[in-house]
């Protein structure tokens, strides 16, 4: 599933591919290499963001892509790089079946009739999945399916794209980040992405994601605003600390603090649970398991937490497990951080 945006840049496979996630605290990148049906992680990156009002400036983004090149050797110039679930829309649509060309056309002219919003200055991309095509009534004049539908301002992708160019790199791919999951996931557990109904719940610094998938397909996304920073700075408040030593007691000694951690985490848990039991009234379908990506899944209290919360069994899972990984003797911290390249990982095999 790849949503890339750019629809006039060829497809052909490639053996590396580097992907790029841009943060909003850090930047995750890895460098992926396919070896026939296989691939080997060679490389990987985590650099902090920079600092910036609104929108980054090229020039900016620029100068953060070659600080992450020289974390990174690279073969070749192409990149997968992401747009934030903050500045991207993914949401599902009804459409005619038509050529994906048609649809982001229709879209870019007339967004109101089929997103009940005026986009004007948005580009768009969109992905029928095989289900909703053959699912498609043929007796209609007009036949019509289920579409996934992404879309951000078309300014942002010229900046994405200017400073790809600027820093020596052809941005191949531009995905929106909250399908970043789904993709590593199914090369993760393909049984249970194929066969399952499972939630991926991605915790980010200012953002969190849930993504509910039924047998391999993505049937309810939504982003909600609360993610790694309003736990810290809602720990450095209730404690009369800093935002560092928060930070740092958040993640190295939760048990100290599993009082003001469950208050923090209730308002996400009970958005999570919102969305599932959403789903499952409208589907009549159970959620099985819930997967939890990010920073926040290194931390079994705060599983635990989010599992109570939800009733529902909560695991971290590994978006590099199916990999060969080939990485430096220096990268011992990778078991830590592997939770946090979901999105990037996710990217490069929407790509590669």
């Amino acid at each position: 599933m790849a949503l890339p945006f750019l629809n006039k840049i060829s497809r052909k496979k490639r053996d590396y591919m580097l992907a790029i996630d841009l943060g909003a605290r850090r930047t995750k990148a890895v460098l992926i290499q396919r070896r026939g049906e296989r691939f080997a992680l060679v490389s990987y990156a985590v650099v902090d963001a920079p600092v910036f009002d609104k929108t980054i400036s090229e020039d900016m983004l620029a100068d953060h892509l070659r600080a992450v090149l020289d974390m990174i050797p690279v073969k070749g110039k192409p990149v997968a790089l992401t747009v934030g679930v903050e500045d991207a829309i993914v949401r599902h649509v009804e459409m005619p079946l038509m050529p994906p060309d048609d649809v982001r056309l229709i879209l870019k002219n007339n967004s109101r009739v089929y997103l009940q919003q005026d986009l004007s200055g948005y580009v768009f991309d969109c992905y029928f999945s095989p289900s909703s095509v053959s699912g498609a009534s043929l007796k209609e004049a007009q036949p019509k399916a289920k579409v996934l539908i992404a879309g951000a301002k078309d300014s942002l992708i010229k900046n994405y794209l200017a400073a790809a160019k600027k820093a020596n790199l052809i941005a191949d791919h531009i995905v929106p980040s909250i399908l970043g999951p789904i993709n590593a996931f199914e090369l993760a557990m393909p049984e249970l992405f194929a066969k399952d109904t499972v939630a991926l719940v991605d915790i980010g610094f200012k953002s969190s994601s849930i993504s509910i998938l039924q047998n391999g397909e993505l049937v309810l996304n939504r982003v909600v605003s609360i993610g790694g920073d309003r736990l810290t700075a809602g720990l450095s408040e209730a404690m009369n600390v800093s935002y560092a030593e928060a930070e740092g007691i958040k993640v190295g000694m939760p048990t100290e603090v599993q009082p003001q951690l469950e208050n923090l985490m209730m308002p996400l848990g009970r958005e999570l649970r919102a969305s599932i039991d959403f789903f499952e009234h409208q589907q009549e379908k159970t959620v099985s398991h819930v997967f939890v990506s990010g920073a926040a899944a290194h931390s079994e209290m705060m599983l635990q937490i989010l599992q109570t919360e939800l009733a529902i069994e909560c695991k971290a899972w590994n978006p590099a497990a199916p990999f060969e990984l080939q990485l430096p003797p220096q990268a011992g911290e990778f078991e830590h951080l592997a939770s946090q390249l979901s999105v990037a990982i996710g990217a490069a095999l929407a790509a590669i």
